[in-house]
């Protein structure tokens, strides 16, 4: 293994066999005051079965999402309906437990929740006017009080990010929530009479009502779409996820779904300098909002723009508050110096420019180093934590990156969505993606299905099946009456990127930080600046001729003029030719097992000429700007490791190819 890099003060370097447990135990945060932070929930409403006899299933489908909220356990069951709760302590420890009950006159409430409201003391305050009492200082309390007032009313005055279910006892309806970007994850099932839910997918297969099986549409996802994932679709057969947006109320009657939040166009009056200065205000206030805690807040940086924005405004928020200095942290490979290549997605390593962001604003600075070892190791425990095959190294080194943060910090800012909504990333700005009549970070999809079995492609339809997914989300875009084409075609990509490809993002943050107790925040994702910024006209988003331009105007004055214009750098994706190597070392022995079940999914030859091959690491970009060669190699990996472990069932229908299964799910 090559030397490890000289660590500078302040360094963490994480190395294979000299990683601690994952679920360490955290920090003391009993007397902290602020959102409630980390949380699992999961739920099951039932007509013909007593729920009160279900208490150990109920337990096992929170147990599995432990790490969500590694400090505390609740239960809570009636004849129809049961709620289960895993519980990072952070405010409240008494008044904020959960599942939580309240009464308000005649009328009896149950909430689980999972998520953060940045504007608790808004709605308290209302509340309170109008007669309201609090027991604590959660807000999960104020958010029950809220819908016990407003009813579904109340969705539109949230500002957070959040899923939840309350329990009407005296209606006998169960209603569930999710946030309007879908930061917050929430995944359902129906069964006969039987109705139930989970932050994770893992939450609901912990219940035997719902097997883990693959139909026809699962297997596209896997095989077609991911690392991404159709709004709505569970992956899983009879699994859907409640959609960002969407609200859901479940009854003796059944289900009804709608939809309360939904980006709209409208034309942008407002002047290059009236909008950069709204994105500013918009950009900090959300940034403050988000600083409410009394547990350490802290950054990840990468020195590029939208990380940086986000430490300028929270090192400043904390230092007019009084709260001392803002914590920082970044996350680089050993020896990235010495395998770095610039490329068309990635112009410069992090470093330099995490040191200038982190002097500027006087930060506690933390560099975690990653090695190649510890990314292959915790490769199984990346795909444990989201349930399904992802983003290879990507997930890991977020994994593992997190665990650090969580050593010192509770509370992290990211950057996430400002490329969604400014148009930063390259397919915006490439006429072959413009273009393209798929999604512009997956180009290369016949690259991708040459290396399926051909009888199992051929059942599967791949073009057709990812023709139908991107028309039915061009569908969904909005118009604005007398747009031109090309402004109409910057709005279709804008939305596509907001809606389909952020959640893979969103979700990606979100497992991975959950795994390890971290709670992240995405204050580009305040649906405010998301409204504002999407119907900003193209030609006024790439002001003065850059990407991103508009938001680089609203950011003069607050980030030197070298990091305001530095060319966008994604998440890192390690350099280093050993992963690659261990990646398809391990891909061919997968291949080679003849208990893999992936025999009938992969085309064997095809992978191996490819295998065979002296080939740019960075060729077969098949997803994204960051998921090449190394990383289909780590995603055979997963998908092999996926289908044992997880004993996955092929429930394909007639006309399908032989397809193997493990064992069904128990």
């Amino acid at each position: 293994m090559d030397a490890p890099l000289a660590m500078p003060r302040n360094t963490v370097q994480v190395q294979s066999g000299r990683v601690a447990a994952m679920h360490a135990a955290p920090p003391d945060h009993s007397r902290a005051r602020g959102a409630t932070l980390v949380c699992g929930i999961a739920g099951w409403v039932d007509w013909r079965r007593d729920l009160r006899r279900e208490a150990a299933t109920l337990e096992r489908m929170a147990a599995a999402m432990a790490p969500r909220g590694p400090d505390d356990a609740g239960l809570w069951l009636s004849a129809s309906v049961g709620f289960a709760h895993r519980r990072l302590i952070v405010v409240d420890p008494a008044g904020g437990a959960q599942p939580m009950q309240r009464q308000y006159g005649t009328r009896r409430f149950v909430i689980v929740y999972n998520g953060e409201l940045y504007n608790t003391e808004d709605l308290r305050r209302d509340l309170l006017a109008r007669g309201y009492r609090f027991e604590g200082h959660s807000d999960t309390e104020v958010l029950l009080a809220s819908y016990a007032h407003w009813g579904e009313a109340c969705l539109p005055r949230l500002n957070g990010i959040f899923a939840f279910a309350i329990w009407n006892e005296a209606e006998e309806t169960l209603f569930l929530a999710r946030d309007r970007l879908g930061v917050k994850p929430l995944f359902y099932a129906e069964r006969q009479d039987a109705f139930l839910f989970s932050s994770e997918l893992k939450g609901l297969l912990a219940n035997a009502l719902v097997p883990a099986e693959l139909d026809r549409e699962g297997l596209g996802e896997a095989f077609l779409m991911a690392p991404s994932r159709t709004p709505g679709h569970g992956v899983f057969r009879g699994v859907q996820e409640l959609r960002p947006g969407y609200s859901l109320r479940v009854g003796r009657r059944g289900v009804r779904v709608s939809r309360y939040w939904s980006l709209e166009a409208r034309e942008h009056l407002d002047s290059a300098e009236e909008t950069a200065a709204r994105v500013r205000f918009l950009l900090r206030d959300a940034v403050e909002r988000q600083l409410v805690s009394d547990v350490p807040i802290a950054t990840l940086l990468s020195g590029g723009l939208d990380s940086s924005a986000v430490t300028a405004f929270a090192a400043k928020g904390l230092q007019e508050e009084g709260r001392g200095t803002l914590r920082t942290y970044s996350v680089e490979f050993a020896d990235a110096e010495r395998h770095f290549r610039p490329t068309d997605f990635q112009r410069s390593l992090d470093g330099p420019w995490v040191e200038k962001v982190s002097a500027l604003f006087a930060t506690d600075h933390r560099r975690v180093v990653l090695d190649t070892p510890d990314l292959v190791r915790w490769l199984g425990a990346a795909l444990t934590a989201r349930d399904l095959p992802g983003m290879a190294d990507v997930d890991t080194s977020l994994l593992l990156f997190c665990r650090e943060v969580r050593r010192e910090s509770t509370v992290a800012l990211s950057g996430e969505s400002a490329d969604e909504v400014f148009g930063g990333y390259p397919w915006f700005y490439r006429e072959d993606a413009l273009q393209a009549r798929t999604f512009p970070w997956a180009l290369r999809q016949k690259d991708r299905v040459a290396l399926l079995n051909p009888d199992f492609a051929a059942w599967l339809e791949p073009e057709a099946y990812v023709q139908r997914r991107y028309e039915e989300a061009l569908a969904e875009v909005p118009a604005l009456a007398g747009e031109d084409p090309q402004e109409a075609r910057m709005r279709q990509l804008l939305y596509l990127n907001i809606t389909r490809f952020l959640p893979t993002l969103l979700d990606r943050k979100d497992r991975m930080s959950m795994a390890t107790g971290l709670e992240v925040r995405v204050p580009f994702c305040d649906h405010r600046l998301v409204e504002y910024t999407y119907n900003i006209p193209w030609a006024l988003k790439t002001y003065g001729g850059q990407r991103k331009g508009i938001l680089r105007e609203a950011l003069r004055g607050i980030l030197p003029d070298d990091v305001l214009y530095r060319p966008k750098s994604p998440y890192p994706s390690t350099p280093n030719p050993s992963y690659l190597a261990a990646m398809r070392r391990q891909a061919l022995e997968v291949l080679a097992d003849p208990g893999s079940p992936l025999s009938a999914y992969l085309n064997r030859p095809a992978i191996e000429r490819l295998a065979r091959e002296e080939q740019d690491p960075f060729a077969l970009p098949w997803f994204s700007q960051l998921m090449g060669l190394p990383q289909w190699f780590s995603y055979v990996v997963q998908l092999d490791s996926w289908l044992r472990t997880y004993r996955i069932r092929p429930v394909a229908g007639e006309g399908a190819p032989a397809l193997p299964h493990v064992a069904s799910h128990a």
